[in-house]
């Protein structure tokens, strides 16, 4: 395998894994060699930090939905401008932890937004940018939300379980409205077997390019 320009991102409900799964994946790369990067939304710049930090964990302000999109949209652009774009001009292999479409399920989804709309901030804050692979850590509700009880709760880890409900179902429509994008995994298996999987998944597309 060669070194290669590949976006891959992951997505899923609260306690779903994918933020151990994303690094496990990066130190995999690293240790075979493959220069690759991880970064992370809402931030991966001092400016996004900023911005998650009244996102997440602001509870005086009273943050509505469409300001919400503007400003997860805005970490977005700072993140493509200075982390994500540079990278793959380098031809790495760039990760993130969460990305376009998390902004689709929970501000559309979950807050009710337009979709469409949603679609076109998108496109405008990552410069058309889309991922190669995203790659979406699928668990039922309860369970994701038990393995999350014992830590400190943000502003959309308190949310109601129909508000998850509805996020969870946003992200099976979209990966089945884009199945050559999207890689699906049952998010109750081991570590292991999971990371085997993306593994699996990645290695093809490395070799593709190869």
């Amino acid at each position: 395998m060669r070194d290669l320009s590949l976006f891959i991102t992951f997505e899923g409900g609260e306690g779903c894994g994918k933020s151990v799964q994303a690094k496990a994946l990066y130190e995999r790369l690293c240790r075979e060699g493959i220069p690759a990067t991880l970064t992370y939304e809402p931030g991966g710049t001092p400016l996004g930090d900023e911005i998650c930090r009244i996102l997440k964990w602001n509870e005086d302000l009273d943050i509505t939905p469409l300001t919400e999109l503007l400003l997860f949209s805005a970490s977005r652009s700072q993140l493509v401008h200075t982390v994500i774009k540079p990278n793959l001009e380098e031809r790495r292999v760039v990760i993130c932890d969460r990305f376009t479409d998390s902004t689709t399920v929970y501000q559309g989804y979950g807050r009710g937004l337009d979709t469409e709309v949603i679609r076109t901030i998108n496109d405008t804050a990552t410069q058309g940018l889309h991922p190669n692979l995203t790659i979406l850590l699928d668990l039922p509700v309860e369970a994701g939300l038990t393995r999350k009880s014992n830590s400190q709760q943000d502003r959309f880890e308190n949310e109601d379980t129909t508000f998850h409900e509805k996020v969870r179902q946003g992200y099976l429509k979209l990966a089945a409205e884009e199945p050559e994008r999207w890689l699906v995994i049952d998010a109750s298996q081991s570590k292991e077997i999971i990371a085997d999987i993306i593994w699996q998944k990645v290695s093809q597309l490395l070799h593709r390019g190869a």
